[in-house]
Parts: C-alpha cells; sequence; structure tokens
C-alpha cells in the first residue's frame, strides 16, 4: 500500500531520531527531541509542508491562533503597539514566529489606518516553508516586510511574539515514586519504537512548594534563555509576548501533578509527543514568573502581565466589535470568553531600559503582583 506523505514524513524523522539517540550514546534528553521533532530540517512539525493554522480539521489545519480567529485581535494590538513605538520614538516592528503572517496584515493594516508610519516590520522565524507562505501573504506590503535569518546586533522597536514561547523545547522532570528525588526524561529507541526513560538529574524546578511523588513537569531554559537574548538586543522599544500559561505558583500547583506539555493535530489534542513525530504540534503552557524573572535579571522592565481578555478590552475590543458584523462580533467573543482563550492565554510586556511607557493593554486588570 502506497505510503502518505505524513506517514513518509514521521517515518523519515524517526530514523532520524533514532540515528542521533544512538549517537548521544541511547539516551536523548527530552528538549533535544522537542527540537528535532519541531524543527529538523524539511522533517519537523514546523519544517515540513503541512498546513497547521486553520478554523477546521476539513482545511487539513491542525490549530487555529487568535489572528486567524478574528481580524480584531490583530487591530486591538496594535493600539498598543502605536503607543509602544511613540512612547519610544522607535519605527519598527519585530515578530517572531509570525505563523500564517495573519498578525503581520492585521497589523499593518491597522497601523496604516491610524497614520502610523513604519520602516520596517521584521520577522524572524524558522521555518522556510511558512515563510514562503508569509511571503505571499504580505507581498502587497512590499519593502515594508523582511526576514531575517538571526538576531539583529540593535532592536530599536516594539517586538511581538505570539504562540511563540510555547514552542519552545522544554526539560521535562519527575519526580521519584519515593518523592525523594528528581529525574530527567529523556528518550531511548527500544524494542522498535520510541520511548521514554528517566534518569537522576540536579535539576528542579524552581519553586519551594509541595511536590506530589510521580509528578511530572517541566522547566523551561531555552525560553528564559530567549528572553535574556531579547534584553542584549532591545535598545530601545518594548516586547508583547501572548501565550498561554500560568504564574509559577500555578503552575506548580500540586493539581497540575502530569503537568502541561501538549499535542495538537487535526484541532485534537493528545499528551503523546513520541508517537507520529513531525505529524503534530508539541507544547508546553508558559511558566510567565520565569520569564519575567529572566526578563528582569537581563536588564528588561516588566511592564505589566494579564490575561488576553483584560488585554484586548483595555486596547478598545469592544468599540472595534460595535462596529463589526455578527460574524466578526461572534468570533471576537471566543478571544475573551474565559472558557476558550480569553483566561487561559496572558500577556506580559517587557521594556527596554529607559522605557518610559504605562500600557494601556494593562490599564485594568494588571496581575503582575501575581508573577
Amino acid at each position: 500500500m502506497p505510503t502518505s506523505e505524513p506517514d513518509s514524513v514521521s517515518a523519515a524523522l524517526t530514523a532520524r531520531l533514532r540515528a542521533v539517540i544512538e549517537a548521544e550514546g541511547g539516551w536523548l534528553p527530552f528538549d533535544r527531541y522537542m527540537a528535532e521533532a519541531l524543527y529538523a530540517p524539511g522533517l519537523g512539525y514546523y519544517a515540513n509542508a503541512s498546513r497547521k493554522f486553520g478554523w477546521l480539521p476539513e482545511s487539513g489545519s491542525d490549530f487555529v491562533t487568535a489572528p486567524e480567529l478574528s481580524p480584531l485581535f490583530g487591530r486591538a494590538l496594535a493600539l498598543q503597539v502605536a503607543q509602544a513605538l511613540q512612547a519610544s520614538g522607535t519605527r519598527d516592528i519585530f515578530e517572531f514566529g509570525a505563523g500564517s503572517g495573519a498578525l503581520a496584515e492585521q497589523v499593518l493594516d491597522a497601523l496604516a489606518a491610524a497614520g502610523v508610519a513604519l520602516d520596517h516590520y521584521s520577522i524572524v522565524d524558522l521555518s522556510g516553508t511558512l515563510r514562503a507562505r508569509q511571503a505571499q501573504r504580505l507581498a502587497r506590503f512590499g519593502d515594508t516586510v523582511r526576514w531575517l535569518d538571526a538576531w539583529p546586533a540593535e532592536m530599536r522597536g516594539v517586538v511581538l511574539g505570539n504562540e511563540v514561547l510555547d514552542a519552545m523545547p522544554v526539560q521535562l522532570l519527575v519526580r521519584s515514586d519515593d518523592g525523594s528525588q528528581w529525574l530527567e526524561r529523556g528518550v531511548v529507541w527500544h524494542e522498535g519504537r520510541l520511548v521514554f526513560a528517566d534518569r537522576p538529574t540536579d535539576l528542579t524546578i524552581p519553586f519551594d512548594g509541595p511536590v506530589l511523588p510521580g509528578t511530572v513537569t517541566e522547566i523551561h531554559p531555552q525560553a528564559e534563555a530567549f528572553v535574556r537574548s531579547l534584553a542584549g538586543h532591545l535598545k530601545a522599544g518594548a516586547a508583547f509576548f501572548i501565550d498561554y500559561g500560568f504564574p509559577e505558583a500555578e503552575y506548580y500547583h500540586p493539581q497540575r501533578h502530569q503537568g502541561t506539555l501538549m499535542c495538537h493535530a487535526a484541532h485534537r489534542a493528545d499528551p503523546d509527543p513520541l508517537d507520529r513525530p513531525g505529524e503534530k504540534d508539541i507544547t508546553a503552557h508558559v511558566n510567565f514568573t520565569g520569564i519575567a524573572l529572566a526578563a528582569q535579571e537581563a536588564g528588561l522592565q516588566v511592564l505589566g502581565y494579564t490575561s488576553q481578555a483584560r488585554f484586548l478590552f483595555n486596547c478598545g475590543l469592544l468599540d472595534l466589535m460595535a462596529g463589526a458584523d455578527l460574524k466578526t462580533k461572534t468570533m471576537a467573543l471566543k478571544l475573551v470568553d474565559e472558557h476558550e482563550m480569553g483566561e487561559l492565554f496572558k500577556v506580559i510586556a517587557l521594556g527596554a531600559p529607559g522605557l518610559d511607557l504605562d500600557p494601556i493593554g494593562f490599564t485594568e486588570g494588571d496581575r503582575t503582583h501575581r508573577l
């Protein structure tokens, strides 16, 4: 029987993973596995040609993000971007992980309508396939939009990242059954398939609360390193990251003893990242306390932290909805409904040293004190 394209991608990536595991002595830490599963050239989930973003599984997509859900998301965010550009005296936007290009399109259109001039909208994306789709979607903006292959030496402007931090590889930790020690979870090749294997480790979680025996959870050194790198490059301006996650005390609460690692394919979630690598997204919720501390320690300001719903309301979403048709209003409600994206998704704002900005997105409902 002919092999389907997803099966061939998964089979090729599994073979690559087996070779990597053998080259590493038979055991691969989970963050290395996750990096391969998502970003291995031509095979990883974000590096292959499969469609990622869309409303329904019938489209061949796997999940929907806020910009695909409603154009009002980007229009509301643009109000915050405009304020930050003005406060910092800058004319550039940098977006990390631009997905389908929908957010860039919405922000660019909204800023143009408001008379806000930009020098460049720069996109940093590891996926060549997604970059090609972004280029097609954003072609009408001409040379204003450009793609960067590496961090600029200096960044002056507004940085955006929607559902970027959750896709950065995490390390998995497991509390031993007797509760006496932490183990690091890795991946081995055993009896013809990928399986988990745990090893003793000196790693630990950044939280002093109670931990149940058998707890499985994540730590986020790569996301925190990304924020420290941002601090080294952002000389003027602000950064806004939107993602699902919690403050540290909620992240490591005993009720979340099975962690937050999850996979997404065809608009369904499953907890097995070792099954069909390359065919599905692998994510973990964000520990926003860790992000805030990494930012502060590297010299950035924490300007605000709140739910996506509160942020969008502060940025005028209700006014935007008032002028929209019924379908647009209905979809926009999913952005703020606490049972949809409104409460699980959070927004954190970081500012370059010396920036004088009281961001409008956090005017009411700021939760920085809970980090």
